[in-house]
Parts: structure tokens; sequence; C-alpha cells
């Protein structure tokens, strides 16, 4: 049995198929179900049942993969112990992003961690929660930053800082008035929501705590982006919340329809999420450090009450 072996296994387990799975580890086909098969009559199982399309797991080879996925991962930590000792921080990092992050930190660190640390090869994907979490745990990303905590036993979060919750909300509106607001102020069926699959959708319906089904209200509109809200709001349909970075880039003639929470501020946390394997520390460590050295200088509140970003159950 090879760790090479248990790479060809893991591949057709998650592409099921041996064609798609060859490319993947840049072998021939032949090659790697050749290897696959002495790893079978090594072991005097089947792993794979060839008869079905797409291919899929024996039972025992559902464990035998469970058991593969950990092996590799401590044979990865060989090669991770040796950089950590020579103080090498490169190589591929792959790095997860849920969409409502993406666009207003990624412009803050990148340019300077790039040239910070020039031989980290950052592979950066905008992935919504659920997703993260699954490729975290398969060791298809090194780290994540998400709205925190998600409760994963198998995860580790790193803190990052806290963002609070701010109301946009237009000229006409029943709170347009309103100096500070109360979260008692909110009504959900006056919320524009991103659409599902985005956690900061859940933390508003969890800030609002309703368990009225949102789908049985008189006007009722999702979108994909918070700028989309925000025109939204403008035409008068309703106001909405934005995270406080995205604040930063409205247009001036839009500030003064922004409105602040009483403290403690609702706010959302915001952390690195890496396996508790801890692969490729060195990179995280470093990521930690660029990130929280610019995001002090924009976000200084302390007095918040964070809102989970997970659904709960009605």
């Amino acid at each position: 049995m090879t760790i090479t072996q248990l790479h060809y296994v893991l591949a057709v387990a998650e592409y099921q198929n041996f064609t798609k799975a060859a490319q993947k580890v840049f072998v021939t086909q032949p090659t790697l179900s050749m290897q696959i098969q002495k790893l079978e009559e090594e072991l005097e199982v089947q792993i794979f049942d060839r008869t079905k399309k797409p291919i899929e797991l024996t039972e025992v080879g559902k464990k035998i993969v469970e058991q593969a996925k950990n092996i590799v991962n401590e044979s990865d930590r060989i090669q991770d112990i040796v950089d950590q000792q020579k103080g090498f921080i490169g190589g591929e990092f792959k790095l997860g992003i849920i969409p409502t992050i993406m666009p207003t930190l990624l412009p803050m660190f990148l340019s300077n961690f790039t040239k910070t640390y020039p031989k980290v090869k950052l592979k950066i994907e905008e992935l919504h929660t659920e997703a993260i979490i699954e490729k975290l745990k398969d060791g298809h990303l090194d780290a994540a930053i998400a709205a925190t905590p998600l409760q994963q036993e198998t995860l580790k979060e790193i803190p990052l800082y806290y963002e609070p919750f701010v109301a946009y909300i237009p000229p006409n509106h029943r709170l347009a008035q309103s100096k500070e607001l109360k979260v008692e102020d909110l009504d959900i069926d006056d919320i524009l929501l991103l659409e599902d699959g985005h956690c900061f959708k859940e933390g508003i319906i969890n800030l609002c705590k309703t368990h009225k089904k949102i789908e049985d209200t008189k006007f009722h509109l999702e979108s994909g982006s918070f700028e989309t809200l925000v025109k939204l709001s403008n035409e008068e349909l309703g106001m909405t919340l934005l995270p406080y970075l995205h604040t930063l880039d409205l247009q001036p003639k839009y500030q003064n329809n922004l409105h602040s929470f009483e403290e403690p501020v609702p706010a959302r946390e915001v952390s690195l999420i890496f396996n508790k394997s801890e692969l490729k520390m060195q990179i995280i460590n470093v990521l930690e450090k660029s990130i929280s050295g610019v995001i002090k200088g924009a976000i200084t509140f302390q007095n918040v009450n964070i809102i989970s970003p997970l659904k709960q159950k009605a």
C-alpha cells in the first residue's frame, strides 16, 4: 500500500469516474486503474462498485476512503513540518471566502500579502458557507474566511474582526428619523434580504428573532448582492441591512440613509477557519496577521452582540 495509491482512491471517490480522476492527479487512466486494482488485490476487497454509473464506493470502500483521508493528511504534515522547520512560507494555498466578505476584505489585504509573501501561491475561491465547510473537511481548502461560529467539531476558528450591522433606510421610511436604532424596531417583513445560501440573510433573520415564515408576507424579494438591495431600497421598496465594510463604498449622497444601532451593536464575527489537522499553519498565521493588521484601522467597534450565521430551527 502506498500514499500514491491512496491519493488515486480519493480522486476516484470524489469524481466517481476513473478518467476524470486520472486527469486530476496527472496520470493516465490505465495507470490509475492498475494501481487501484493492485491495492484492492492486496486488501482482498473491492473499494469501488464498477457496475454502477457513476462509480460508487462499496460499504468497505467508504470506510477505507475515510481512513485514507486521515493518512494522506498526516503524510502531508511531514512536508509541513519540514517547511516550518526551515521557516519556509510558500507553496500553493487554497483559500475560500464567502460572497458577503470577498469584495470588501480581499482588496484590503491581498496586494500587501502577495508582496510580503511572494512564494505563497494563493488560490482564492468564492463559496457559500456550506460549501466551505465541506471543502475544508475534504481537504480541498487549506483555510477559509467566513462568518462564525459554525459549531463544527473538526474545524478551528480564529476571529479576525467583528463587523457591525448597519441599516440602510430610505428617506420616507417609518424609521428614517431614528438616530440610533433598536433591534426591536426591526420588522422582518419590511427588510430586503439576500437570497438563500447567504449566511448574512440568516443573521438578519436571527437578529429579528422571528419565526414567521417569510413566504407568508405580502411582499417578498431577495437578491444576490448588496448593491441591488440598496437600489431597491432607494426605490422605497423597503429597508435593508448591510455589513459595515460595505457601507464605506457607498456614494456620498446615500451616506445619510445609513443608521447605526444602539450598543451593544449587532455584529457578525468574521473568522479564519481551518481543519484541526493544522496543516500549513505557518501560512495561516501570516494570513491572520496580515488581515488583522489592515482591519484594525477600519473597524474599531468593541461593544458588540454577535449574531449567529446559522439557520435556526423554527
